[in-house]
């Protein structure tokens, strides 16, 4: 009988965790949608926490000439960053990758993955580390490339320095938005996270340079019809949107290097499809 106590005293007792567990991810998320930082920096605290990460395609390109804007997935800077960098810089816009992950410490412990369950630096609040690059860069024309969970955060900035709402955890913008706005000359996002958490399809999105959206038809984290939703809005919104699916690619169709277990696969004849792609949208955009 004690025994049976004890047993159903330990079912209540993990049941309760749980759903504390579940409660404190939902009042997270919640919290996120709302635009609620934890910390909030000057823009001068936010440079000093990333710019010994940052990195230039060409290395040794001074930052006051990069023409692109590069945001990795939520699993962290891999090679599929470096190969767009490269090319980007190909014509004539060297490229910095912001690491939003090393200097947070996301990239110990596997604790990116909670980027990935919307628990750690959602969209709006990362797309700061844009505006705090931007300011460094003296380029006029500057494309903004962001994959996954930096798609999502290239699609939140654009919002922000339209709408002039500050990114979450900044306490000011490093230069007025307007400023950072007219400088964006493109935007090219790859399957980027379109769900309820991405702010982004608001306002009066008439003046916004061009965006390539590129989304994976069989994209295991099931990101692709909010994506698709997603472009209708901004193309009703007034944004010039093009839209590219490849039915058969999967999410991150165009990293090679994995994280440990990762079903996710690489598919070079993918990558290299979406490559002439970006290539054409640049061209017919005069970039």
């Amino acid at each position: 009988m004690q025994e049976r106590k004890r047993r159903w005293l330990w079912l209540w007792i993990l049941s309760g965790v749980l759903a504390a567990m579940l409660i404190a991810a939902a009042l997270n998320s919640w919290r996120n949608w709302a635009g609620i930082a934890i910390n909030t920096q000057t823009t001068q605290e936010r440079l000093e926490l990333l710019a010994d990460d940052w990195r230039m395609v060409p290395p040794d390109t001074p930052l006051t000439e990069a023409g692109a804007m590069l945001l990795s997935g939520c699993d962290g800077v891999h090679d599929n960053m470096d190969y767009w960098a490269g090319i980007l810089a190909a014509r004539g816009y060297p490229g910095l990758i912001i690491d939003s992950h090393r200097p947070r410490g996301y990239d110990r412990l596997e604790s990116w993955r909670l980027l990935c369950m919307g628990q750690l630096l959602p969209g709006a609040e990362r797309a700061g580390d844009i505006a705090v690059g931007m300011a460094t860069s003296g380029s006029n024309d500057v494309i903004l490339l962001g994959a996954s969970h930096g798609g999502w955060s290239v699609l939140e900035f654009m919002r922000q320095s339209m709408t002039g709402d500050l990114p979450p955890g900044l306490s000011e913008w490093p230069v007025s938005p307007d400023a950072l706005h007219r400088r964006i000359a493109a935007a090219i996002v790859i399957y980027p996270y379109c769900g309820v958490l991405n702010g982004a399809a608001e306002g009066d999105w008439s003046g916004m340079p061009p965006i390539l959206m590129i989304l994976a038809g069989k994209d295991e984290l099931m990101v692709t019809p909010a994506c698709q939703r997603m472009a209708e809005d901004l193309t009703a919104l007034g944004a010039d949107v093009t839209v590219v699916l490849y039915e058969d690619a999967g999410h991150g169709f165009e990293q090679q290097e994995r994280a440990p277990l990762s079903q996710l696969e690489f598919r070079p004849e993918l990558r290299e499809a979406a490559t002439v792609e970006v290539k054409d949208f640049l061209t017919r955009h005069g970039l």
